[in-house]
């Protein structure tokens, strides 16, 4: 992978910026975009410590303008003169109870998750062919298997919609002879600053303080604290992908395949998980 480039959407801060701190490490090119122009510039500082100045770019990016994904990759192709990793990472998390969530909110973490993973892939896919063919890692998550996650019905909605658009590329791909291979990353808790997504809400957005919803976020954060895996972990098993061609890349594979199996049970049984038994 040396002299390779990468672009990370969403590399400033948690699985990203791992991300492109390991690829950095493997002797490749790093392009980071992110929405938060402080932690863009200090991610980038940080990477060009660590021996990545004359490898390392910084683009301000929201996922959501395709014109912005659009002069991320330019710039990297620019700077580096190809494209051979590019990372769909950059995703939002909000909610609350499925009527109590305002439209504005519905609309935004669609915006972010499943568009701004598809105008990545879509602004990505032809500049790797272009390559002679490369990787595309789409971050998924846990959620996008382990359906009716608490007070998070829009984050996992569409990360399931992630799920579906990388594995139909995918298998799009193998069918056409491509020399270009998605990877589905798609962990459980994290050590990251997820669960404060609510950070970069565009004005206009409301953020549901429903007690209920705070109560079940803390108990997440307490989690991720104890059980998080570090995002470093978590880069280390995507490049392990990458180098293999490996579509799935889950770092809790215990949870995920249960996760899985769970929602195979229901579709069998015709129970729902969960349910109340009647008179009760």
């Amino acid at each position: 992978m040396v002299n390779k480039t990468a672009v990370v959407t969403g590399g400033a801060s948690g699985i990203g910026f791992a991300m492109a701190r390991r690829f950095l490490a493997e002797g490749m090119n790093v392009a980071v975009g992110d929405i938060e122009t402080d932690a863009l510039d200090d991610a980038v500082r940080r990477l060009r410590e660590e021996g990545g100045d004359p490898k390392v770019i910084g683009v301000r990016a929201d996922v959501t303008r395709i014109e912005d994904v659009t002069a991320l990759c330019d710039a990297a192709d620019a700077a580096f003169g190809r494209l051979d990793v590019v990372c769909a990472n950059a995703g939002v998390e909000t909610g609350g109870r499925f009527l109590d969530v305002a439209d504005q909110a519905w609309r935004w973490v669609m915006d972010v998750n499943y568009f701004g993973t598809l105008n990545t892939l879509r602004t990505a896919l032809p500049l790797l062919e272009r390559s002679g063919g490369g990787h595309l890692v789409v971050t998924g998550s846990l959620a996008g298997f382990a359906s009716g996650t608490p007070f998070m019905t829009p984050y996992c909605a569409t990360k399931m919609a992630i799920h579906g658009l990388a594995e139909c590329l995918e298998i799009e791909l193998r069918s056409s002879g491509s020399e270009v291979h998605v990877h589905l990353l798609a962990p459980g808790p994290v050590r990251s600053r997820m669960i404060d997504a609510e950070r970069n809400a565009p004005a206009g957005v409301p953020i549901n303080e429903d007690t209920a919803r705070r109560q079940a976020m803390e108990a997440f954060r307490a989690r991720q604290s104890a059980e998080g895996l570090p995002a470093e972990h978590v880069a280390e098993l995507v490049l392990d992908a990458i180098h293999e061609r490996r579509f799935f890349v889950l770092p809790h594979r215990d949870r995920a395949l249960a996760a899985l199996r769970r929602r195979l049970d229901w579709a069998e049984s015709g129970v729902t998980p969960g349910s109340r038994v009647p008179g009760t």
